[in-house]
């Protein structure tokens, strides 16, 4: 993404959840018939469902299937590369066809969902009541409509075909997490080290004695990482990057280490065993937490430079305590930069 690095400054300090509230209450229909200029062609074959997941759950069972639920919103670039880069792969089409039903679900939709225990809401209601903050957001559904597995973001291909083997079969979620399992079935070459900065909080870590009153960012990574590497040779050397980082106590942790520890609230533990408990399962993982300590929000699947310094700067300016839509957020800081003659390219 190219831009005027001084606008990007004041763009920060501008009270963008004021704009973010305003988009949140300007949903304009579609005329009947009129499709969304922005909306990316489904496959065919994705499920025709009348949207009670109920029988649908029912149906893919007689079938000997599953359900993958598919949050997407219109205009949508990492829904666009899941349905044009990931389902467009002969494999990955095949593995997702013998082993699921999908369904796709708008986000911001007015469709009625009948949802697993019988209740009726709109798509837009029952993406809130799940918390979807990402899309494409995808839920692999088990026999019994129980969530075996849950992405909160785009996966590229190898790491998708891993979570389709891992959802449909009917031991290893329950033989081991998925990011055991995606550590063993990623073979995506990778620089085999961890981007440390000497600017970042070193060990011993106690994040429950930092001082400053800033918010904390939390990188859990692993040394064979290809996205990792592309965070932080990339994204995050970048101008925006930097900024928006200055703003945090920032710390990276190899998830897979003993590293010894204090959580923000106190508890003694490893990284390992922190990143369990937060159930982290992707590198890289972006966990931040206010000055008090408290998870306020997280990136957990592949994000380019604008999605990861919107995410930074969600947290560093506040917002999220505003708008707690982080999609809303992500259309007012685009509209903002843009109106400002600075270009956006989502994809960068």
């Amino acid at each position: 993404m190219t831009c005027n690095f001084a606008a990007v400054i004041v763009l920060l300090a501008w009270p963008l959840w004021a704009l973010a509230a305003e988009s949140a209450t300007s949903d304009v229909g579609l005329a009947p018939g009129m499709v969304n200029p922005g909306y990316h062609e489904q496959p065919a074959w994705f499920k025709n469902s009348f949207l009670d997941l109920r029988e649908d759950i029912a149906e893919a069972r007689a079938g000997d299937k599953r359900v993958l639920l598919f949050f997407y919103q219109d205009g949508c670039p990492y829904c666009q590369k899941l349905l044009e880069t990931n389902f467009a792969l002969r494999d990955i089409e095949a593995k997702t066809r013998a082993g699921f039903e999908v369904i796709a679900l708008n986000i911001w939709g007015d469709r009625e969902v009948i949802d697993m225990h019988g209740q009726t809401l709109i798509e837009k209601q029952f993406a809130s009541q799940l918390k979807v903050m990402f899309t494409p957001t995808l839920l692999f559904l088990d026999e019994t409509g129980a969530v075996v597995l849950r992405l909160n973001g785009y996966y590229p291909p190898h790491q998708f075909k891993a979570a389709l083997d891992y959802a449909s079969s009917p031991t290893e979620s329950t033989r081991q997490s998925f990011r055991d399992y995606l550590r063993q079935h990623d073979p995506v070459a990778a620089q085999g080290k961890l981007h440390q900065d000497a600017r970042y909080l070193q060990a011993p870590y106690r994040f429950d004695k930092r001082t400053g009153g800033r918010p904390l960012a939390v990188f859990f990574e692993q040394a064979d990482c290809a996205a990792c590497d592309e965070l932080h040779l990339d994204i995050l050397k970048r101008p925006e990057s930097q900024t928006l980082l200055a703003k945090f106590d920032v710390a990276l942790l190899d998830m897979w280490t003993k590293m010894p520890l204090t959580t923000p609230d106190g508890q003694a533990t490893t990284a390992t065993q922190w990143a369990r408990a937060l159930n982290v399962q992707y590198a890289p993982t972006l966990v931040l937490f206010d000055a008090d300590g408290r998870e306020v929000f997280r990136t957990e699947a592949y994000l380019k430079a604008f999605h990861m310094q919107t995410a930074l700067d969600y947290v560093a300016s506040g917002v999220y305590k505003e708008q707690s839509n982080f999609q809303r957020y992500v259309q007012a800081r685009a509209d903002a930069l843009r109106a400002r003659g600075i270009p956006v390219d989502i994809m960068q």
